[in-house]
């Protein structure tokens, strides 16, 4: 085979793979599988900013009787939050040497699956480590995950282009309660937390935690008391049930959870926004190293992860030694 030949076949397997590639991601995240079960993994089309609107005021009513005056004067009810558009890629790379140990096209195609597999198996794991992320990683690059979005300190920092510490922006506020947390307790400090995130029919839905708040969990059940989705469970996530939310472990080997968090999630209100001309796909076309004998892709994605309600996000923190 020549150079050009394997440049095609190098891109038609890649190019066949980008969705499934996107389709294996999301599978290997609990949050990302509710968000994309939910519909709440929604695409961009373009934009300097990902926007998303915000409702954080009341219409007037008012009581009245005979011709008492109404005020119609328009009130602010709604603003938006910007998030900046993030990008990641994860290069794909053949030697020349590599090519010709593997000359025959069954051998090529072979070593083409190993190295895109890598790739896949990187891109998954770095996605699941940012969505726990503050967005300062990489000089500020990343995106912004639940350590942004559902602060431990939910009175500092800017969100989405808001000042979490102003006066006035207390609506984009999350929720957090910090206690030291053992079996006896923490029933009692998730009922807390579980109670200030609810607003009228608006509760949390998922609850992912490190491996030491799952266990503390797990061990103040009685077994009467203990009930998995199994949906959950047939997507491979162990998981229990906190008044009708799943509750996820992701710690231990190969969990990105910090350590001593637990996060209680309204799904409803969290997006992972993808840019459509960006999902796993290969970017820049074919390239030749100009000084090296070897075949590269580029496999890129671009987006970030979004917020539109703060107040029913709340974050549980485990602060006993």
């Amino acid at each position: 085979m020549t150079n050009k030949d394997y440049n095609e076949v190098f891109t038609l397997t890649l190019n066949n793979r980008s969705k499934e590639m996107a389709d294996n991601i999301s599978k290997n995240n609990a949050l990302l599988t509710r968000l994309k079960d939910k519909g709440k993994m929604r695409p961009l089309t373009g934009g300097v900013k990902i926007l998303e609107e915000l409702e954080y005021g009341e219409g007037d009513m008012v009581w009245y009787s005979g011709y008492d005056t109404i005020n119609y004067t328009p009130k602010q009810l709604f603003t938006a939050a910007e998030y900046a558009l993030k990008l990641c890629a994860v290069p794909v790379a053949i030697s020349g040497e590599e090519l010709l140990m593997n000359s025959g096209p069954e051998q090529v195609m072979d070593l083409l699956e190993k190295r895109i597999s890598n790739a896949e198996k990187t891109l998954k794991n770095q996605m699941s480590v940012a969505l726990y992320s503050d967005g300062t990683g990489s000089s500020g690059k990343e995106i912004g995950g639940l350590a942004l979005l559902v602060a431990d300190d939910p009175a500092s920092g800017t969100v989405g282009g808001i000042d979490r510490s102003a006066a006035g922006n207390e609506f984009w506020r999350n929720q957090s309660v910090s206690a030291d947390v053992d079996s006896s307790n923490i029933r009692q400090m998730m009922n807390t937390l579980y109670h200030k995130c609810c607003r009228n029919a608006d509760k949390p839905d998922l609850i992912v935690c490190d491996d030491v708040l799952y266990t503390l969990f797990d061990e103040s059940l009685a077994a009467m008391q203990r009930f998995s989705d199994p949906k959950m469970a047939d997507a491979g996530f162990t998981s229990l049930k906190f008044k009708g939310a799943d509750v996820i472990f992701d710690g231990g080997q190969g969990g990105h959870c910090p350590e001593k968090h637990m996060y209680f999630l309204n799904t409803n209100y969290i997006y992972l926004r993808t840019h459509k001309d960006r999902n796993m796909k290969i970017i820049g076309g074919d390239r030749l190293a100009v000084n090296q004998d070897a075949l590269y892709r580029i496999i890129g994605w671009a987006g970030n992860m979004t917020m539109s309600n703060a107040a029913v996000q709340g974050v549980l923190i485990n602060t006993k030694e």
